[in-house]
């Protein structure tokens, strides 16, 4: 079985009752829950409980680290069903306490307004090499068994200089073909989108979570879904952050797809703590 395969079993909760499911973790030597697989399948318990209508938006917070040792319990609350928008929100429980909760709402398509930003230009995907290819100065749990296809355009994050910019490009895709599934393909999306977008909180301080002493974790995260996409496509994650400050950084991330489309933006904050603050660089403005 590959890790996408793995990726895709995860996704696919039990059904204990009308509106709870269950869901397992990874099976392997992570301390904790990684953030976006408690929100991809938060999304699909959400998901199961609406026919017709596709997510618009979602908005979660990180409340206590998963135990990747024991099932997730999700439970949605039916907020709303309206006649253009559907409402749900989710709670994750570990071992009687809410771990995560996340806020979706769905829409059906209708004809409106459109425009969008330019995708910034990049290297195509397949003339740089795969993470899982790189060593990174530490183990590199992320790398082994890598369900999801990820490229840096700028080099990896440990050789990465220091940069005002506070920019990073990054090609994505689930490694390998998946079914015809929209909500399948949004879920693997909501996985992947927590992987890297937070590290370009440190890159105007020339400093990598790979390499330096330092604890990140997510806190909260949103999600728009603009235009239909892929998750076995290449997209183009394109990642800048507007400003760290009291042990937090903030993200904001644009999804595009290989054609220039915008099809998902991103916005996340999570705790930043250097282990030593003095290896970390004064205020920038950019």
């Amino acid at each position: 079985m590959t890790a996408l395969d793995e990726l895709i079993a995860l996704l696919d909760l039990e059904q204990l009752e009308v509106n709870l499911f269950r869901g397992v973790s990874w099976k392997d030597d992570r301390p904790r829950v990684f953030g976006g697989q408690v929100a991809g399948q938060a999304l699909v318990a959400a998901g199961r409980t609406v026919e017709g209508r596709g997510v618009h938006s979602l908005h979660a917070y990180f409340l206590r680290p998963g135990d990747p040792s024991v099932p997730i319990v999700y439970e949605v609350d039916r907020i709303r069903d309206g006649k253009s928008f559907t409402t749900r929100r989710v709670v994750a429980i570990q071992h009687g306490e809410a771990i995560f909760n996340l806020a979706a709402s769905f829409h059906f398509d209708e004809r409106g307004l459109d425009h969008q930003v330019t995708m910034p230009e990049a290297p195509p995907p397949e003339s740089l090499p795969r993470a899982d290819e790189l060593e990174p100065p530490v183990s590199g749990r992320l790398w082994a068994r890598q369900p999801i296809d990820i490229r840096y355009v700028s080099g990896p994050p440990w050789e990465r200089p220091q940069s005002d910019s506070a920019r990073q490009l990054v090609w994505i895709r689930a490694d390998g073909t998946l079914p015809d599934d929209a909500v399948l393909h949004t879920c693997i999306v909501a996985y992947a989108s927590d992987y890297t977008l937070l590290g370009s909180s440190l890159v105007p301080h020339g400093v990598s979570y790979f390499r330096d002493d330092i604890m990140m974790a997510s806190l909260d995260h949103a999600m728009w879904f603009h235009r239909p996409f892929r998750a076995d496509e290449w997209l183009l994650y394109s990642q800048t952050s507007p400003s760290a400050s009291g042990g937090r950084g903030l993200a904001y991330g644009g999804i595009f797809r290989q054609d220039g489309a915008l099809a998902v933006s991103v916005v996340q904050e999570g705790l930043i703590r250097p282990v030593d603050p003095a290896r970390v660089s004064p205020t920038y403005r950019t």
